[in-house]
């Protein structure tokens, strides 16, 4: 028997070149995540760079300037939106909380009448199936209370954190400056560090990851905001109008995060909601939050085709793999980052998933 040497050491370099990649990735987020500050602040001067240039050529002040001006507009903008929303967040998460037994009491109550109709009605269970049903509404009341008294205690609990908030403030703020105004001299000190082949890949991967990322992020972000914006004004409208909304700032919080995972959108809070308050009695609210949510379709049906510039290129059914494995791994977050990571492990392994992941690895050439 031959062995072919060549053929096995092909496929052990290739496989220790994914592990070590997927190892990188890891450490890069792991990273990500210590030097947030600095991430967000290179996610702010790509965000600003357009209105540095436009800023620069209209006024031919030097970059430096028009960096400074831009930057201190968009932190003042930032940071009076943080002020108001961590006041208000506190506000209305303390005010939930000292009423959150009885939201929880009424919940219960509303499944042990829906459990009685079942057992009294036409499609009557054996006592079994209804006892089983019974304890797990119990076990499923006590998850959502167990973790909605954890958030929104975390929530008021943002106060004591001011501090820690503020020192990563300024040190995003210097970050986004130095960022802005040195990044050619950034990029080349860095390029500098690295062999010219290694320097040659990564600045090819980084533009292009930069690329296909950022200008997915900013459009879903934008699109996001603007979900969010019209939710909260509309709650806030219905507030004044003495409908039932207590807690509108919190409920936009809610409806923005679900939207901002891919394949879900504010539809999978807003339809729902609808539809108990309108069983509830509460028609004229229920048709209210419909409207609500057909203004924003309206809305991103016309701003979608002129922020989106195209699609990601992943089927749905790899996306939400994507957002179940991140789930498992780090939580709620994680259905946020998982379809981030597959973005950026599409892009960086894009030739051999044209060849063949399998193929690429194990076929002779």
């Amino acid at each position: 028997m031959i062995i072919d040497v060549g053929y096995w050491t092909r496929i052990t370099k290739n496989i220790l070149m994914l592990i070590l990649s997927l190892v990188l990735i890891f450490l890069s987020f792991k990273l990500a995540i210590f030097y947030m500050p600095f991430l967000i602040g290179f996610v702010i001067s790509l965000l600003v760079e357009p209105l540095i240039k436009r800023l620069s050529r209209r006024t031919k002040l030097e970059r430096k300037k028009c960096a400074i001006m831009v930057i201190v507009i968009i932190f003042i903008i930032i940071l009076a939106l943080l002020v108001w929303g961590i006041v208000t967040l506190i506000t209305e998460s303390s005010n939930l909380l000292k009423g959150l037994n009885n939201y929880i009491q009424l919940m219960y109550d509303q499944v042990k009448i829906y459990i009685g109709s079942i057992k009294t009605g036409n499609t009557k269970l054996p006592m079994e199936v209804a006892t089983i049903l019974e304890n797990s509404s119990d076990k499923v009341v006590s998850f959502i209370t167990n973790y909605v008294s954890g958030v929104l205690t975390k929530a008021t609990q943002i106060i004591s954190e001011i501090p820690t908030i503020a020192i990563y403030t300024f040190i995003t703020l210097l970050a986004t400056y130095f960022i802005c105004i040195d990044k050619i001299y950034i990029a080349d000190t860095i390029e500098h560090q690295l062999p010219h082949k290694w320097a040659k890949k990564i600045g090819t991967h980084t533009r292009s990851i930069v690329r296909e990322l950022g200008n997915y992020l900013k459009a879903e972000a934008i699109l996001i905001i603007i979900s969010f914006i019209i939710v909260l004004v509309g709650l806030y409208i219905l507030k004044i109008f003495h409908f039932n909304v207590p807690y509108p700032f919190l409920t936009a919080l809610a409806i923005g995060f679900v939207d901002a995972l891919p394949i879900l959108g504010s539809g999978t809070v807003m339809v729902p909601w609808a539809i108990i308050e309108a069983l509830n009695g509460d028609i004229n609210l229920g048709i209210a939050i419909i409207v609500i949510f057909a203004i924003i379709l309206i809305a991103r049906q016309l701003l979608e085709p002129r922020i989106v510039s195209g699609k990601i290129g992943i089927h749905p059914i790899f996306t939400l793999l994507a957002m179940y494995t991140g789930f498992k791994i780090i939580g709620i977050m994680g259905m946020l980052v998982g379809p981030i990571v597959l973005i950026i492990l599409k892009n960086i392994f894009a030739t051999v998933l044209d060849q063949g992941l399998t193929k690429s690895l194990f076929e002779k050439i």
